[in-house]
């Protein structure tokens, strides 16, 4: 009864996460069953200890030299009490391979997602549409085949809904690939679950599921916003690619310098010598932002990966946008 009432409070007060994917379903069955068969032997085991403790206690009035009852050791018993665990162990095996073959079933048809973690955000590329985006915008009721990497340091990909967590590991062949299949309609957040350096709590992204001819609407979007102008290319760049968790864009300071008038002003460095901000400038500054750095800002903060994640025409992207904030 404890166990029914407990797991009925934590999905009504909405302590666990509804189910939002084929492999959430398929994944709190085998929570499920886990939660009911320990909860039982907890409870058996509780009883036994309580029955014991009152029925063996040291009653008033009796020596303290007085020991208990004796017990040989009984064969019977011994071998029970290694079946029993030892088959409950085996089952839960089995039933944990089945719903892991279940979880990475392969449907030809999958729409297939580059995911790319750095420090600190998440790029999502559709190969398919040739688009890029910050957001993980999917089809309901369709595979997804979710192909990640990471550009510096361990992260790890984790969406409570889908019932999914899978860690990124840097380096080119060092890439994981991960199914799932959304069932709900909605907004959800993919956070990083691995613990990966300053701001690693604020490295989330959006995941929207939304109906097929919804999301090609988004695709049409997102191609027609290759063919805009450099700055607008440029701002969408740089939220991506998670510079605005470090460089604000109203004057306002945060971990790095704010880009508002940055461009053609001049910046003293921790060196104590200073420096015109022009283009050159800054694409080193992209590339090694290590090599002049802005007094007042810890040097090593900004990641080095953006080099070779980013080309020429991408970083003068940026730097357009940058030329705007006056």
């Amino acid at each position: 009864i404890s166990t029914v009432l407990v797991d009925y409070l934590l999905r009504t007060v909405g302590l666990l996460p509804i189910e939002a994917s084929t492999q959430a379903t398929i994944i709190d069955k085998l929570f499920n069953t886990h939660f009911m068969v320990i909860s039982f032997l907890f409870s058996l085991i509780s009883v036994i200890l309580v029955y014991s403790l009152i029925v063996f206690r040291k009653r008033k009035g009796e020596a303290t030299t007085t020991t208990g009852k004796f017990f040989k050791n009984s064969t019977r018993l011994e071998v029970l009490w290694t079946i029993i665990p030892l088959g409950t162990v085996i089952y839960f095996s089995y039933l944990g391979s089945l719903s892991l073959a279940e979880t990475r079933k392969v449907d030809p048809q999958a729409l297939e997602v580059k995911v790319t973690g750095r420090q600190w955000s998440w790029t999502f590329e559709y190969p398919e549409f040739g688009i890029t985006s910050d957001t993980l915008q999917l089809p309901v009721d369709r595979q997804v085949l979710l192909k990640m990497t990471s550009e510096d340091v361990i992260h790890s990909f984790w969406v409570p809904e889908f019932r999914v967590k899978q860690d990124l590991l840097p380096g080119e062949n060092l890439v994981k690939e991960l199914r799932i299949t959304p069932t709900v309609i909605g907004s959800y957040k993919v956070r990083c679950a691995e613990l990966c350096g300053t701001l690693h709590a604020y490295m989330e992204s959006p995941v929207i599921v939304v109906s097929a001819a919804d999301f090609q609407t988004w695709v049409d979007s997102e191609v027609k916003m290759l063919n805009a102008d450099p700055a607008t290319r440029g701002e969408r760049l740089a939220k991506q690619n998670g510079c605005f968790a470090c460089h604000s864009v109203d004057g306002s300071k945060l971990v790095g310098p704010t880009w508002k008038g940055l461009f053609g002003a001049q910046s003293e460095l921790t060196d104590g010598t200073s420096v015109l901000v022009d283009e050159a400038y800054l694409k080193e500054a992209i590339i090694a932002p290590n090599t002049q750095v802005v007094a007042g800002y810890p040097p090593g903060v900004m990641p080095q990966a953006y080099g070779d994640s980013l080309n020429d025409t991408q970083i003068s992207d940026i730097i357009a946008f940058i030329k705007t904030l006056k």
